[in-house]
C-alpha cells in the first residue's frame, strides 16, 4: 500500500476519476458563471457583452449591500450558536448522559431531517399574531404583555429566523462535536481530574484543545451553509418585509431568474463565492495559530 501511494503516477491513476468528476460538476459551472459576470441579458433575449459593468452596479447598488450586511449579521449569529449549543449538547451527552445519550441524540437530531417547508410553517405558526395569537404571543399575553407583529418588522423577522435555524440544526453540530469528543483519550481525561482539573478548568484546558480539530471543521461547515442560506428564510419570510431579510442568495435568484439578468446574478454569486474563500481561508489560519500555540506550551 505505502508503495502504491508513494508512487505519484498511480496516486494520480487512483484520484484521476475523481478529479474529473469534480472538475465537471464544481470547478466547469464556477468558470462559467464567472465568463458570465461580464454579459447582460439571458438566454432568450440574448447576451451582450459589457466588461466590467456588473462589477460597477454592484459597488452602487444599495439593496445588494443591504442584502450582504444581512447575509453576514445571519451567518455570525445563526453559526456562534449553531456551533456553541451544538458543543454544549456534546458535552451533555459525553459526562451528563452516558446512558441515555443515544435516545436524547436522536430526538434533538430529529428537527434536521425535517423538510425546511414544514419547519417554516411551524415557526410560522408558533410567532403568528393574526388571525389567532400563536404559543409565543399567547404565552406573552399571559404575563401581560403585548402580542408582537413578528414578522411585520426586519429586526423581530431576523430573530425568528436564527431561532429557527439554530434550533433545527443544533442536534446536527451536536452529533458532529460529540464524535471529537469521544475521541479523546479517557486516561488524559483521568489524569487531568487526578491533577485536580474539574468543571470549567477542566473543559477549558484539556477538552477544548483536544477537541479543535473537529471544533474548526464544524465552524467551517456551519459559516459556508450559513453564508449560502436560501431555503429557510425563502420559506419562512420570502426575504420581508420588504428585503430586510433578503440574503445575498435570494438576490442571485431573484436577479438571475426573476428579472432575467443572468450577468448581475452571477456577479452577486461571485461576490458571495468569494466571501466563503475567504472565511474559509481566515479561520483555516486562525486555528493553525492556535494549534501552533497549543503545541508549543
Amino acid at each position: 500500500m505505502k508503495n502504491v501511494l508513494g508512487d505519484r503516477r498511480a496516486a494520480f491513476t487512483l484520484l484521476a476519476p475523481a478529479l474529473i468528476i469534480y472538475s465537471v460538476v464544481m470547478l466547469l459551472p464556477v468558470v462559467w458563471s464567472l465568463g458570465y459576470t461580464l454579459f447582460e441579458g439571458n438566454a432568450i433575449s440574448g447576451f451582450q457583452f459589457v466588461g466590467v459593468d456588473n462589477f460597477v452596479r454592484l459597488i452602487g447598488d444599495a439593496e445588494a449591500h443591504q442584502a450582504l450586511l444581512f447575509t453576514l449579521k445571519y451567518a455570525v449569529v445563526v453559526t456562534i450558536g449553531q456551533v456553541v449549543v451544538g458543543y454544549l449538547l456534546s458535552l451533555l451527552y459525553v459526562f451528563g448522559l452516558s446512558r441515555a445519550s443515544g435516545i436524547v441524540r436522536t430526538l434533538v437530531f430529529f428537527p434536521i431531517v425535517m423538510p425546511t417547508v414544514a419547519v417554516a410553517l411551524l415557526f410560522q405558526q408558533l410567532f403568528a399574531i393574526a388571525p389567532t395569537d400563536g404559543v409565543v404571543n399567547s404565552v406573552l399575553a399571559g404575563f401581560g404583555g403585548v402580542p408582537v407583529d413578528w414578522f411585520g418588522d426586519g429586526g423581530s423577522a431576523f430573530v425568528v429566523i436564527a431561532i429557527m435555524d439554530i434550533w433545527r440544526s443544533m442536534g446536527f453540530y451536536g452529533v458532529l462535536l460529540y464524535a471529537g469528543l469521544v475521541d479523546i483519550p479517557e486516561d488524559v481525561l483521568e489524569s487531568a481530574r487526578m491533577d485536580g482539573a474539574s468543571g470549567w478548568r477542566l473543559v477549558q484546558h484539556i477538552i477544548l484543545p483536544l477537541s479543535l480539530p473537529v471544533l474548526v471543521s464544524s465552524l467551517i461547515f456551519s459559516i459556508n451553509g450559513t453564508l449560502k442560506v436560501f431555503d429557510s428564510i425563502m420559506a419562512l419570510t420570502g426575504g420581508g418585509p420588504g428585503t430586510s431579510t433578503s440574503p445575498l442568495t435570494i438576490s442571485v435568484f431573484d436577479h438571475a431568474f426573476t428579472y432575467g439578468e443572468y450577468g448581475y446574478g452571477s456577479t452577486l454569486a461571485m461576490l458571495l463565492t468569494i466571501i466563503c474563500l475567504i472565511v474559509t481561508l481566515f479561520i483555516f489560519r486562525a486555528s493553525r495559530r492556535d494549534l501552533t500555540k497549543e503545541r508549543t506550551r
